[in-house]
């Protein structure tokens, strides 16, 4: 592969191409490579002057190029710099016997007759500028290959306009791509791979449609509840649901249910459920990301048990335990029979608390004082205790009568 010295090596290449062309061309004639400032580097009579006047990044190696560097920092891979080098190609000589435009019919007629930069070539520019052996050029992959470039008026008189006080002359540009110049950067190797797996499987992305208990379809979901969610490509070797911030494996998988009681742990609150299927990949195996279903939310609801009712304050137990930063609030609402028009109703918010908890105490002191009976729940970053209405049912409530 190439190194720093390409550059210099295909200008040197270049100006040897033109060198016989140019002087069958206009006898007498010389090819150089200093900057067109009209002196060209004392040379009398006709000479075609090859400058290089731009160097740009080439497109397509500059988006195919891998990381040089491991995470580490470490180098994983040599450096490549592929660049594309732009000529602009003077010449000047007796406009009386149209010397420039029989130089410029040469240099285009060989380049386009010979737009590729062959090892023979490079070889001779080394043999004639001794400093340039070793630039590797001639061992690179991609040969070098020169196109006219189509500059237009405003373009070319921006370019002359760049040299100070240099009188135009008849020119053509030219661009040689692609130079690739690799560092003298020595990677670390990594060893020799031993084995190679290969996997096929089908993709067949896990779908929910459904997540209920198994009371039924609308029926509350409880921490004492069983789980099922129901869909489509849910079985797999490795099947795991994610509730919330809990990842659990269930016992029992179907390609369209899975089974699972509510975990313990698992807050009150709206929650997510999703089914992730993890792939069993490498020697030994070891599980890798695979496929991840859609996310279906449920609803946890809280159950609570009151402990005690005073004019100031209740106390209730609750579960799930209430974690941190979760929203807490408490509502009553009047149950006497019949019930006044309209019915009292109040609700008290706890601070976020810091600790997990499972007692909770609220201050009722605004509520007025008298043995009146409320239904009493509490909510949960807005999941609410189940309350019965039912007079009859043995579950009534759940109320506290607060004295």
């Amino acid at each position: 592969m190439s190194n720093s010295l390409a550059v210099a090596t295909v200008t040197a290449a270049l100006q040897q191409i033109l060198l016989g062309p140019v002087g069958v061309a206009v006898s007498g004639a010389n090819v150089g490579f200093s900057r067109p400032d009209g002196k060209d580097a004392g040379q009398k009579g006709p000479v075609v002057n090859v400058y290089l006047y731009r160097v740009t990044p080439n497109a397509a190696y500059r988006n195919v190029d891998l990381p040089t560097r491991r995470a580490d920092g470490s180098l994983a891979k040599k450096i490549l710099t592929a660049l594309d080098l732009h000529y602009l190609i003077t010449f000047r000589g007796s406009d009386e016997q149209l010397e420039p435009q029989r130089m410029l019919g040469a240099v285009a007629s060989t380049l386009d007759a010979q737009p590729l930069l062959s090892p023979q070539n490079i070889q001779a520019a080394v043999k004639e500028f001794d400093f340039l052996t070793g630039s590797g050029l001639d061992g690179q992959i991609d040969r070098v290959r020169f196109t006219p470039t189509a500059l237009s008026l405003e373009e070319f008189t921006k370019l002359w306009s760049a040299f100070f006080q240099v009188e135009y002359s008849l020119s053509a540009a030219y661009q040689a791509s692609v130079v690739l110049i690799e560092s003298d950067d020595i990677p670390q190797e990594n060893l020799l791979v031993q084995a190679r797996n290969i996997y096929v499987l089908p993709f067949q992305e896990p779908v929910i449609t459904q997540v209920t208990s198994t009371v039924g379809r609308g029926q509350p979901i409880l921490p004492t509840s069983t789980l099922v969610i129901r869909g489509h490509h849910l079985s797999s070797n490795n099947t795991s649901v994610q509730l919330g911030d809990l990842l659990v494996t269930p016992a029992k998988v179907t390609e369209s249910t899975i089974t699972l009681p509510v975990p313990a742990g698992l807050p009150a609150g709206v929650l997510g459920v999703q089914v992730i299927q993890q792939l069993q990949i490498g020697t030994p195996p070891e599980s890798h990301s695979g496929f991840d279903s859609n996310v279906v939310a449920m609803v946890l609801h809280p159950v609570i048990t009151p402990v005690s009712a005073t004019g100031t304050e209740i106390s209730v137990t609750i579960t799930p335990t209430v974690q941190p930063g979760q929203r807490v609030t408490l509502l009553l609402n009047e149950a006497t029979i019949p019930p006044p028009s309209p019915p009292a109703a109040y609700s008290f918010t706890l601070p976020p608390p810091a600790v997990a908890t499972v007692t909770l105490n609220f201050d009722i002191t605004k509520v007025p004082p008298g043995s009146i009976q409320y239904f009493i729940r509490v909510a949960v970053d807005g999941a609410e205790s189940l309350l019965d209405l039912d007079p009859a049912s043995p579950t009534f409530g759940p109320t506290v009568t607060i004295a």
